[in-house]
């Protein structure tokens, strides 16, 4: 059976809710008595770093893998979560116009009604495509919906929801394999921090559109604290 869990369940959520190359540019610093200033050449021209207001780009470096073996599952998370991250991303997007459209409703009514509607668009518009999702890939988007909203799927039923209906839906995952109450905690957990490699490299690479994490993330910091273990083990 490939639903790795009720489709309802994943629709509820969505519902609620380049690198530079050196030849194009280059920077050097020069000092200027005890404080450092940026300088670019571009073309030819020296422009100080405080006239340009560019975004901040990470040098990522060269994947490297021990074996044959650890590429291949790289390879695999990697399209996994490109294929499960931009209905995370929809989530949060969905969760945060949904909470400040529920503020402007007074009654119950009003409110069941506003997100049963909405409900009903998403299924409509996705559902065919969530059927297709293995459990693995379900798994995947539960981390990603913990890192995009802040909150467990778990917890964004029970919340939203009830908490017997949270219950019930975590057991019925749970035969699947999945558990709904997943966090995504890169700095623990070897596969989230491969997934967040994943998404820094899509994300400079243009394959995904980046939606920053409901909490901070430093990609250098986790990279750091990764090297670390590797070299301690």
């Amino acid at each position: 059976m490939k639903y790795f869990i009720p489709i309802y369940i994943v629709l509820f959520f969505i519902g609620l809710s380049s690198t530079y190359g050196q030849s194009d540019s280059e920077y050097l610093k020069k000092k200027n008595d005890s404080s450092e200033v940026m300088y670019y050449i571009i073309a030819g021209d020296t422009i100080a770093r405080e006239m340009i207001d560019l975004d901040e780009v990470i040098l990522l470096d060269k994947l490297k893998f021990g074996s044959e073996q650890d590429r291949r599952r790289y390879i695999i998370l990697r399209r996994k979560t490109r294929k499960v991250y931009p209905y995370a991303k929809m989530a949060s997007e969905r969760l945060t116009t949904m909470t400040e459209r529920l503020k402007t409703l007074d009654k119950r009514r009003d409110q069941r009604i506003y997100t049963k509607r909405v409900q009903k668009y998403i299924e409509g518009e996705f559902s065919e495509q969530l059927k297709k999702l293995t459990h693995t890939e379900g798994q995947i988007l539960v981390k990603l919906i913990h890192r995009q909203t802040g909150r467990t799927a778990f917890d964004l039923v029970k919340e939203l929801r009830t908490g017997w209906r949270a219950f019930w839906y975590n057991t019925t995952a749970s035969f699947f394999e999945i558990s709904l109450k997943e966090e995504y905690r890169p700095f623990e957990e070897k596969e989230d921090y491969l997934i967040e490699d994943i998404l820094e490299r899509s994300f400079q690479e243009g394959r995904l559109d980046r939606q920053l994490p409901a909490f901070p993330i430093d990609y250098l910091d986790l990279k750091a604290s990764w090297n670390k273990k590797t070299v301690n083990n």
